[in-house]
């Protein structure tokens, strides 16, 4: 007995985490800064947590009320209908159900490359297929109209980042507005704003109000600090809202999830923190790293290092985790989280400090 065959699906690779990294270089994990996974520098927001602890004595309960209570509060915070909130375990339980809604087999999803790979793995295993459009070193990576279009051709699905990862290059509304014009009636453009809060720009969410084919992707891994949890949305066109109902796994955030949710949405003041941390960090690494970065809208720089598979493990060695961009089809790169301004300040001495020695 076998599984399907799964030869052409690709395997997500995460940044390794601090106690491998430590066993593995028997090292203490309080002597190694990880600044490989976008996660929040300052931990998750402690109104969460609190929440997280009040709930632990009755979590035999399916999180039927909370479920509810934290799709009002967001469909009340972005001003849409609450059949238009898609609760999920995480951004990537969004796409999935993204996925299961939009796509027929066989029918394709256009991602962007370099790309999250959860984009395109999520249609393959709901027997979709991916093409992608490149992006481009020469034009710092843009996600531009005249780019995704001149390789559009009719798939359901055309996926757009804003903050985009890994490279940290956005887009606007009028682009996203365009794309959306010239696509057909039967695509959906999904803005994947996993990052969207670290930005100056503002968020594609009026698209959604007014048209009936963007949809946008938003997370609680980054900006309160509960990538552990697992808790994401959608933020879907109001007429087919309700094939939520109909394509979501049975409580689709768990009652945990959903009240260290609601918490966070209160803790404005870690919010306010967070973005600051973020904004000094990216300026700080851009203006300090003796190697040439691009220009992000996220809590992370794109690093152009020469090798970023030596670079990485040379600064890895030295206490410092940054993540590999070889597996984003970026091997000269070199992906560096912003971290608290101590860890920031250490990374870059260390990372510059490598940089000399290999040159």
């Amino acid at each position: 007995m076998q599984p399907r065959d799964l030869s052409m699906h690709t395997v997500y690779r995460p940044g390794r985490g601090i106690e491998e990294v430590a066993r593995e270089l028997d090292l203490d994990p309080d002597d190694l800064v990880k600044l490989s996974s976008n996660e929040n520098a300052l931990g998750p927001a402690p109104k969460s947590v609190q929440a997280i602890r009040d709930v632990a004595e009755s979590v035999h309960h399916y999180p039927k009320s909370s479920h509810a209570d934290l799709t009002e509060r967001l469909a009340e915070r972005w001003s849409v209908d609450p059949e238009q909130v898609w609760l999920a375990n995480g951004g990537d339980g969004a796409l999935d159900y993204l996925a299961r809604a939009m796509l027929d087999p066989g029918q394709e999803v256009l991602v962007p490359d370099p790309d999250f790979t959860y984009h395109g793995m999520s249609a393959r295993y709901h027997h979709g297929k991916t093409t992608s459009y490149p992006l481009s070193k020469d034009d710092s990576f843009h996600q531009s109209p005249e780019r995704v279009l001149e390789h559009y051709d009719g798939e359901r699905i055309v996926y757009l980042t804003s903050p985009h990862n890994p490279t940290g290059s956005e887009v606007t509304v009028d682009e996203v507005a365009e794309i959306a014009d010239h696509t057909d009636e039967e695509t959906l453009v999904v803005v994947d704003e996993a990052y969207e809060v670290f930005t100056e720009r503002p968020s594609k969410i009026d698209l959604v109000r007014e048209r009936d084919d963007v949809a946008i992707l938003r997370s609680f891994s980054k900006a309160y600090g509960l990538a552990g949890i697992r808790l994401g949305y959608a933020l879907v066109p109001d007429e087919w809202g309700d094939a939520y109902a109909r394509v979501n796994t049975p409580f689709a955030a768990s009652e945990i999830a959903c009240r260290a949710g609601l918490a966070a949405l209160d803790d404005e003041e870690f919010l306010e923190e967070t973005i600051e941390t973020a904004r000094w960090g990216r300026a700080y690494l851009r203006e300090h790293l003796d190697a040439e970065t691009y220009d992000s809208g996220g809590n992370f720089v794109l690093v152009e290092v020469g090798d970023g598979a030596a670079v990485a493990d040379a600064c890895q060695q030295r206490g410092v985790i940054v993540r590999d961009c070889t597996s984003f089809g970026l091997p000269e790169c070199i992906r560096v989280t912003t971290g608290t301004r101590e860890e920031t300040e250490r990374a870059v001495e260390i990372i510059n400090d490598v940089l000399a020695e290999e040159l």
